[in-house]
């Protein structure tokens, strides 16, 4: 397997040929300059958002295999599996080289426990996080329906800048139990034909049981999967790495399966049978 990596400045520096050349500190001068530009281009470039509807895992509200107590405790999110444990998506983030924790955000809404905002560190994308309590599985899924198909609007101030999330966002994703495994939803699903929005569904058999709503919402289903699954936050982290590098659809789903296998030891066919793209 090749691993293509972006050149550094020192690397283009030693692409020079004659080192020795009176040309050679005016060469590095160029390289220094174009690629600062470059990075200066890509910060000031319209912002991309994602915005991450976690429900907490809930060992009493939810239709789980147990987990320890701590990690399945819907109603704390400092501890929960799917938030502040080691894989958890606020630890995760935080502990990444390529996201900047920004700050954690009151939310009006009580559902949410936490709410907390990262940007990316080399370009212009923004993820916003929230944690609802588990014991609202329910709502976490309509409102992450709701904003798969241009709808629920969530602004974010931030300084200077208005940050669009909810329907607005970019690009959506559900971490979490399969709650639709439980129950059915009778909301009204509108379809947004004004823009394309990408989705990540990181649950049990998420394609099977969200495809009826999702057909409606008019959104692109990066990657859903076919089977059982632990939905921890590596997997989302390295689908996002590709779809800020504006990979295909295809690579972005084998990213995932290539974090899904590096975490879980399961084998990269079963990580490729497991997360899929597409309907």
């Amino acid at each position: 397997m090749w691993l293509l990596i972006e050149p550094t400045m020192y690397d283009y520096i030693r692409m020079i040929p004659n080192q020795t050349s009176p040309r050679y500190p005016y060469m590095i001068k160029y390289i220094f300059l174009l690629l600062f530009s470059t990075s200066v281009f890509a910060q000031n470039t319209a912002p991309k958002t994602v915005h991450v509807f976690v429900a907490l895992c809930d060992n009493v509200n939810q239709g789980i295999v147990p987990v320890p107590k701590t990690l399945g405790n819907g109603q704390n999110p400092t501890t929960n599996l799917y938030w502040g444990a080691l894989y958890g998506v606020k630890t995760h983030f935080k502990k990444s080289k390529d996201w900047t924790f920004i700050k954690s955000i009151p939310s009006e809404n009580p559902q949410i426990l936490e709410r907390v905002l990262f940007k990316h560190t080399t370009t212009n994308t923004y993820l916003l996080a929230d944690a609802y309590d588990g014991k609202y599985i329910k709502q976490t899924t309509i409102d992450f329906l709701k904003a798969s198909s241009g709808d629920f609007s969530t602004f974010i101030k931030i300084d200077d800048k208005s940050l669009d999330f909810g329907g607005k966002a970019d690009l959506v994703s559900y971490i979490g139990h399969d709650g639709l495994m439980e129950f059915q939803l009778d909301i009204a699903i509108t379809k947004d034909t004004s823009s394309t929005k990408d989705a990540i569904i990181l649950a049990c058999y998420s394609k099977e049981y969200f495809t009826p709503y999702f057909e409606k919402t008019g959104a692109t289903p990066l990657v859903w999967t076919t089977g059982l699954m632990a939905p921890e936050a590596y997997t989302l982290k390295w689908a996002l790495d590709g779809w800020i590098q504006e990979k295909s659809d295809a690579e972005i789903r084998e990213l995932a399966a290539q974090a899904y296998h590096h975490y879980q030891k399961c084998g990269m066919r079963g990580a490729r049978n497991l997360l899929v793209t597409g309907f």
